[in-house]
Formats: C-alpha cells, structure tokens, sequence
C-alpha cells in the first residue's frame, strides 16, 4: 500500500502508513500469529459492530481472539501479545478527507507510540466508501475476513505473498477458464460502453444489477466469481478504486488492482481490466 492516511474510526488519529516499509521480514515477524490473540476492535457503530461480531464469530477460525473497544485498543497496543483487527479510514495524499474504510490487521508491540504508523502491518483490504456506503459491505465482510485470514497464513508460510500483497492473488485467474463472472453494473466504469461490451463479453461473462449479483455471494454459487469494487461515494482526482474478483463458493480472491481516478479513468473496472480477465481465461 502506497503511503495514505489513516484515521481510527470514530477517533481523530492522523498517521500515515506504508504497507511496503513493513514487510522486508514480515514471514518472521507474524510468525506467531495463530498463537496470539487477535483483538478485534469495534467501532462504536452499533450496526456494524453487531454484523463484525456474528461474522467474526462465524468465520474467524486461525487464531483465538476477543472483542476489545478503541479505548482498549489504545491500551493494549503497546504489547506484542496481541494482533488488532481495525476497521479505519483511508486518505490519500491529494484528497480532502477519508474515501474508503479498511479493514486492517496490525501485530501489537514496538512503534506503538506513533500509532497505526508504527505497528507492523499485515493486511489491510478495502470495505466500502467512508460516507454514504451502499450496504454491500455487509455481504462482503464475511469474504472479506476469509480473505484475510488466507493472505495472513499463506504470508506466514511464503515470502513472496507478504512481498506482493493481495495483488498476487490475479494468479489464480488461470483458473477461471469455463467459470461464469458476474460483474455488477455499478462495478463497470464509464468505459466499458455497448460496443465495448458486444466485442469483449461472452456467454460467460454476465452484467446484472447489483442485488442479482450479490445473490451469488448469498448462494455460495460454485464455479462463479463475482465482481467488488471499492472507491470514495465522491472520488477526486488521486483517489483510487480497488477493483477484486471473488469465488463466490470458496471466497478466494481471484483478481486484485487499483487504479488512480482522473478525468479519464473513474471508478468501476476498466477496459484494460476486462481485457487482462480475458487474456487469462485465454479469451483475446
């Protein structure tokens, strides 16, 4: 992750983070993690405290944790007894306030003085917009944790994985030959118009709405992937947009990219990543 701004939800904490600064001896440094007690840290929000608490308590299975509040947070921090699962918001450089809310897991100890800043990141993944967010992020939180949790064992083990970040995961396209994608309208930028779509879809690669999509998630559809993208409810120029791909009955993530928005490129997936899609499903 290029360096952004990070605020605690519901606190004004300013720091700023980088993913890359933090990951030269990360295999060994999380090494302990299925040992420790991960601290999942809630919000404040009742509505999605109550949905991280059923989907944590359904999905967390690598390590033991608990419930903590921010309060505690700020307590505890200082010891590497513990991970923290956070959900905070993000800035980038050129943008005036928050876009997007994370979910991040970062290991307790040393540099805990500097905040987020100085603990050792492990994952951070997009949630959703930080104003006005569409709800969707309540059916994708659940994937969301799973994903994490397969990053965080699989970085344990490889090097490469805590090297490359989640981007590695658009390896696993080469196995979506003859699997259906489901891309959401609202997950298309402005690019991929009618003409685009009659030369670069197929049988296999369908465009619904958004409810109809998400029923697939909901259903654990074998051999499909659905689309999920994550960008500011009002993107700037130098926002980003983070576009993923998810098998909807293992939650592996099958594609991961950002892009900077600008006058040209704004939010949604966009035709260079339709065509990338297609290059490895052996589509030209």
């Amino acid at each position: 992750m290029r360096k952004i701004l990070i605020l605690l939800t519901a606190l004004v904490i300013p720091v700023i983070t980088s993913a890359q600064a933090q990951i030269n001896t990360k295999k060994v440094k999380i090494g302990d993690f299925t040992e420790k007690i991960t601290k999942v840290v809630l919000t404040g929000n009742s509505f999605l405290d109550s949905s991280l608490k059923s989907d944590v308590a359904n999905k967390w299975r690598v390590s033991p944790y608990e419930f903590c509040t921010l309060e505690e947070f700020e307590k505890l921090k200082y010891y590497d007894d513990y991970y923290f699962l956070l959900t905070v918001s993000g800035k980038f450089k050129k943008e005036d306030g928050p876009g997007i809310d994370l979910l991040t897991l970062v290991k307790g100890g040393n540099g805990a003085s500097g905040g987020i800043n100085g603990l050792l990141e492990v994952v951070s993944i997009p949630i959703c917009p930080t104003e006005d967010p569409s709800g969707r992020e309540f059916v994708f939180l659940p994937v969301l944790l799973d994903i994490i949790q397969s990053y965080t064992l699989e970085s344990m083990e490889k090097d490469i994985s805590g090297y490359t970040g989640l981007s590695n995961y658009s390896m696993n396209l080469h196995k979506a030959a003859g699997m259906e994608i489901i891309f959401s309208e609202n997950d298309l930028s402005n690019e991929i118009t009618r003409e685009f779509r009659d030369l670069n879809f197929d049988s296999d690669m369908v465009i619904t709405d958004e409810d109809t999509a998400d029923g697939y998630v909901f259903e654990l559809e074998p051999n499909t992937l659905v689309s999920y993208t994550v960008s500011p409810t009002t993107p700037q120029p130098g926002s980003y947009c983070y576009k993923m791909l998810i098998n909807t009955q293992t939650n592996e993530l099958y594609y991961y990219r950002r892009h900077k928005i600008s006058k040209k490129f704004g939010p949604g997936f966009l035709a260079e990543d339709i065509k990338r899609i297609n290059s490895y499903r052996g589509r030209k």
